[in-house]
């Protein structure tokens, strides 16, 4: 055998023990049987449909927010302070009437000369982007609901030079996230290594953000989880204690006072 040929077959020899080795050629491999397909089956056919919903989900509410303005409507110079003074305005029931909720939130904007965020001013960093769409930032503003471990999430956008809240979340929360048109709002759950995320998006037809998500999802261990039943379904989540916000909301298209 010549010297060309002898070199051949040891370049073959030693590919074939490197795919050996190697085992795996790069094929398709199977991944196990997959579980048949099953169409959802109907119950209760013939149940009548309900006629109100369940759960007051605050949808579809979205609120002027009186005397507060902007330079050619730019949202960067409103003063989230303010904002959050105005709500106090028009919810007096809530936060400084005589048997206010939040009467403590109310007491305490007096520290807030210095700007959000400092000492014991409730009123979070403010958050800026676009949520609604229209290539213009929104504002994202938190505030702390005191007394109590809640937190107020808020969204505004400006509509023909008024600021409008589109957006009105009060919970116990762990987090809050912005993706896309969205708002994703984490808070905790009584069962271990669970948690509930609510997903509020912008609606273009309803112009307000409306609850698209509401979900429970595993976030760690179970040590120590609790169960409610042998149910294997999760019973929805109620209402927050706090009575829901009365309705003095008006539509974005209503005219100013």
């Amino acid at each position: 055998m010549s010297a060309p040929r002898i070199r051949t077959a040891a370049a073959v020899g030693l590919l074939l023990a490197t795919l050996a080795a190697c085992g795996d050629t790069g094929a398709l491999r199977g991944a196990g049987p997959t579980s048949t397909a099953m169409s959802p089956d109907r119950l209760w056919p013939d149940l009548s449909p309900a006629s109100s919903p369940a759960w007051d989900y605050d949808d579809g509410g979205a609120e002027l927010m009186r005397g507060v303005t902007a330079p050619g409507d730019d949202i960067h110079q409103v003063n989230p302070v303010a904002v959050v003074r105005a709500e106090l305005a028009q919810h007096p029931d809530e936060y400084t009437g005589g048997k206010a909720t939040y009467y403590e939130t109310a007491r305490r904007m007096a520290d807030c000369a210095d700007g959000v965020a400092h000492g014991r001013c409730p009123v979070l960093t403010p958050y800026y982007r676009d949520l609604t769409g229209d290539g213009r930032d929104d504002l994202t503003l938190g505030f702390r609901l005191l007394p109590g471990n809640q937190t107020a999430v808020r969204v505004y956008t400006f509509e023909s030079g008024r600021l409008v809240q589109v957006m009105s979340n009060d919970d116990a929360v762990t987090g809050v996230e912005l993706a896309g048109r969205s708002v994703i709002i984490r808070s905790p759950s009584d069962i271990a290594g669970y948690e509930y995320r609510f997903q509020w998006t912008w609606d273009p037809d309803q112009r307000v953000m409306l609850l698209t998500h509401d979900e429970m999802l595993r976030t760690g261990a179970r040590n120590g989880a609790k169960h409610r039943s042998a149910s294997p379904s999760v019973p929805p989540r109620p209402s927050p204690s706090v009575p829901p916000r009365p309705s003095p909301s008006v539509s974005p298209s209503a005219s100013g006072p």
